[in-house]
């Protein structure tokens, strides 16, 4: 790695894990200061190894430079020292005898614990998923604002307040017990599958930033399966949902961004390799006797992973999106299962289904809408790639939707 994308790299991966393992140590009270030590030892390598060099272990200096600005911010700070031998974890007689751990093993508890303080429901689910991105995967501020297309003075406010609220709440940084897992996971799981959908179906055009978010969501549910006690079914019906939405990744836009409909994806760009993870996750997740909207989910997504366009494919979908509506109704849930009624039971039959819903805020009711009446009603689907061009945010779609209707006039020109 060229030295000058080292440091950035080393942020983004390294800075979460020690602001986690400090977190762990000193208290949510106490988050800040946590924050301050591991900024100021990269300013450190800033300053140092643009004059000295990078040296050769660059992740074992950092940790090394982060565990004596933590000694030594304790020794200057005796008030803070002895609250946090009384309070907290560490109990040594001497600062110098402290063990700041950075082991593997003491950052993934770190980090566990952590995402379980994140998403406790006193705060918001976009709260939590700032934070998440700020604390757990190491984003600057800018680069949430750029997730959530906002500016970044709006996402300091929302982090800060959000870290406020857990200090109200004196909310604990601690191992999860069985009845918190039991109590709380599904507000994890949720602030974990908004996360990935934050960069699945983010109208960023940065690809990159697109492909960070969902790749921490996936690094932060397989910290979920990797401990015995958080890992159950639903946890890996998510990361199976995760896997194979993210298989089709590279096939959903082009190189100007455009986005591409299933039916005319590469699919030679699918990746093969997490297909199989997701398949080996969701047998997983078919354990035990609860059914949750992420196994259905990733049932449908599974199916979309075939490449066969089968009538035994999408009368599966069908049956799937059946389920989940009556699991957990959810209007984008039943936009998604016209298409599917579309290919079993023909566009006429889905066109009924798909006017009952009237999401008339909604870019993507009018764009299915249009691809409904197309060859039907073209002067209709004309209408209604319009109304979705009017109301989508996404340049990518804006030149699929244009595209389409300028397809469908030359069409009607000719006719």
């Amino acid at each position: 790695m060229e030295d000058q994308t080292l440091l950035p790299h080393l942020f983004r991966t390294e800075y979460r894990n020690i602001v986690s393992v400090l977190c762990y140590l000193f208290g949510i009270q106490h988050i800040e200061t946590a924050e301050d030590l591991v900024s100021d030892a990269f300013l450190s390598a800033t300053e140092l190894w643009s004059i000295q060099g990078v040296p050769d272990n660059p992740r074992a200096w950092l940790y090394a430079v982060a565990k004596n600005k933590t000694k030594n911010y304790l020794k200057r700070n005796a008030l803070f020292e002895n609250r946090l031998s009384k309070e907290i974890k560490y109990s040594a007689d001497k600062t110098e005898e402290m063990e700041i751990d950075l082991s593997e093993k003491n950052i993934a508890d770190s980090q566990l614990a952590m995402i379980f303080t994140i998403c406790n429901p006193c705060n918001a689910p976009e709260s939590q998923i700032a934070l998440a991105l700020n604390l757990l995967c190491g984003f600057g501020g800018q680069e949430i604002a750029d997730a959530f297309l906002t500016n970044k003075e709006v996402i300091y406010k929302r982090i800060n307040r959000a870290k406020e609220k857990l200090k109200e709440a004196n909310i604990k940084i601690e191992q999860p017990t069985v009845v918190e897992i039991s109590e709380r996971l599904e507000t994890v799981l949720k602030t974990l599958y908004l996360l990935f959908s934050e960069g699945y179906y983010s109208t960023s055009q940065d690809t990159t930033l697109r492909k960070d978010l969902c790749s921490e969501a996936m690094r932060l549910t397989s910290l979920l399966i990797e401990n015995k006690t958080t890992n159950k079914p639903a946890v890996n019906a998510l990361l199976a949902l995760m896997c194979f939405h993210a298989s089709r990744f590279e096939a959903r836009t082009n190189e100007k961004g455009e986005a591409i409909l299933y039916q005319d994806q590469d699919q030679t760009l699918w990746n093969k390799e997490l297909i199989d993870a997701g398949t080996v996750y969701l047998n997983r997740a078919s354990t035990g006797d609860e059914l949750t909207k992420y196994h259905l989910e990733a049932g449908i997504a599974y199916w979309h992973t075939q490449k066969e366009d089968t009538t035994e494919k999408w009368e599966s979908i069908l049956s799937l999106y059946n389920s989940l509506l009556i699991l957990e109704y959810s209007p984008i849930a039943a936009l998604n299962r016209t298409f599917a009624l579309s290919k079993t039971h023909g566009k006429k039959a889905a066109l009924v289904e798909a006017e009952k819903l009237k999401l008339t805020d909604n870019p993507f009711y009018f764009s299915l809408l249009g691809n409904l009446y197309s060859d039907i009603d073209n002067e209709k689907a004309i209408q209604h790639f319009e109304t979705a061009l009017r109301l989508t945010n996404s340049p990518g779609d804006k030149i699929t939707l244009a595209k389409n209707i300028q397809r469908l006039k030359e069409t009607k020109a000719v006719n």
